[in-house]
């Protein structure tokens, strides 16, 4: 395996002078392609500020930030979008779906915006997917009608649709119940396994760490395990 994600000395402070608030403080963590990682450590420890960054949806205020060999830090944000759309999924805890749109229309969304348009392909990559995802026979079913777990697969396929190096998700189970949750990492590690996409897992739960082959642990703003 080779580096995908290096970050270092990353620092992330919020708010200024008596306010301020430094919830990363110095943190490095290397992920290699290919690897299914968990995120572990308790609320406030800043995985979610780290998961932030890694998603080039904030900047930190120091340290470097370097994915597939591109310095994120020095890019500007036309850069990071595109970069983003390209090569990073998100799956969170709350699945985000549009509720008007079919499970196909919700997984498709990204290459859309990527192709400035729906293509053929990508609609027979997200049917490919739903069907992976155990939903060939809800394709078509608008998201308001389908189960929490059934969301939150149409989420995952959703996060793999334009093929990316990385997906991070964000207690992707924590609303889900325990035969959903299990369902989902499953698969999560069927494609981890088959499609070499690495994954980091944020969850406070013993039992989806369980499924990943890596655990890190953050506490107080930097990796302490």
């Amino acid at each position: 395996m080779s580096a995908l994600v290096e970050v270092a000395g990353l620092v992330k402070t919020f708010g200024s002078d008596e306010a301020e608030t430094r919830v990363l403080r110095g943190l490095s963590l290397t992920l290699q392609a290919g690897e299914l990682t968990a995120l572990l450590g308790p609320s406030g420890s800043g995985k979610s500020t780290l998961l932030t960054i890694l998603g080039t949806l904030m900047k930190p205020t120091s340290g470097s930030h370097r994915m597939l060999g591109v310095d994120l830090v020095a890019a500007d944000d036309r850069a990071l979008t595109d970069f983003r759309n390209r090569h990073i999924g998100f799956v969170f805890q709350f699945h985000n779906l549009l509720p008007d749109f079919t499970a196909l229309e919700n997984v498709i969304f990204p290459s859309a915006v990527r192709a400035g348009r729906e293509t053929a392909a990508a609609r027979a990559r997200g049917r490919d997917l739903l069907a992976r995802m155990g939903l060939a026979d809800r394709i078509d079913f608008p998201t308001a009608k389908l189960s929490g777990g059934q969301k939150q697969r149409v989420a995952v396929a959703r996060a793999l649709m334009n093929r990316p190096e990385l997906v991070l998700a964000d207690e992707p189970t924590g609303n889900l119940d325990r035969v959903s949750a299990m369902q989902v990492m499953a698969l999560v590690a069927e494609i981890n396994r088959d499609e070499g996409t690495t994954f980091l897992i944020s969850t406070h739960d013993d039992k989806i760490a369980g499924f990943c082959r890596r655990q890190v642990v953050v506490g107080d703003g930097l990796v302490t395990g």
